[in-house]
């Protein structure tokens, strides 16, 4: 679960690392995933709406399946504003804080984390490159871990990108994934699939994802 703490918006799933940016002002989106680690599978679903301008909220969870048959369920509240909004060849800055429910630990709320969002765009948006820097605190074991994220996306063509990065969000090295993202209806309808790993790892932790990822119109009041 910790691999996949919901960073929202438009660096989007499967990246852990978030960007600078929001779903559009009166919009939604939704980023769903499914997620092939050695001996279980998560299946993610993330609805996020923009209500005022600056504010994202996501409420969504994950379904995970062992090949014993168990399955647990994970819930996930965020919400994300803006400081500065990126603007083409430069820079943005938000804040996003969250809280992460686990099955079966007899909390309310299972992990809280917050993360600072900063994004740089060059070549005239054909390139971004995105930092994390945050904390996440863990209410059962009641311990506090700094977390970091360093993410990029490269057009490659009109409607794809390659996506990669590389993130800590527990103790150990780092992790890192790379794939790529298509544009089946720009800024509309998106599908992705990376591979991911932890650094110096062999295959025990290695995970494949494959995902959708829905964006709509403004229509909120």
């Amino acid at each position: 679960m910790l691999l996949a703490l919901p960073p929202a918006a438009h660096a989007a799933r499967p990246m852990i690392t978030d960007d600078a940016r929001t779903v559009d002002a009166k919009a939604c989106q939704v980023e769903s995933w499914v997620r092939t680690n050695q001996g279980n599978k998560e299946y993610w679903a993330l609805p996020a709406c923009n209500f005022t301008g600056n504010l994202e909220l996501t409420l969504g969870g994950a379904r995970t399946a062992d090949a014993t048959g168990t399955s647990t369920t994970d819930i996930v509240l965020q919400g994300k504003t803006l400081f500065k909004p990126m603007d083409t060849n430069g820079w943005g800055i938000g804040l996003a804080l969250g809280a992460i429910k686990h099955p079966g630990n007899g909390r309310s709320v299972s992990d809280l984390y917050g993360y600072v969002p900063t994004s740089f765009s060059f070549r005239d948006d054909k390139f971004f490159l995105h930092t994390n820097v945050g904390v996440l605190r863990n209410q059962v074991t009641s311990t506090t871990r700094i977390t970091w994220g360093l993410g990029s996306e490269t057009q490659l063509g009109e409607r794809t990108w390659l996506i990669a990065e590389a993130f800590q969000q527990q103790e150990g090295r780092p992790f890192f994934q790379a794939g790529v993202r298509y544009w089946i209806v720009p800024n509309r309808v998106q599908i992705d699939a990376t591979l991911g790993n932890r650094f110096g790892s062999r295959t025990d932790e290695r995970w494949f994802s494959i995902g959708l990822r829905l964006l709509s119109p403004a229509f909120l009041p």
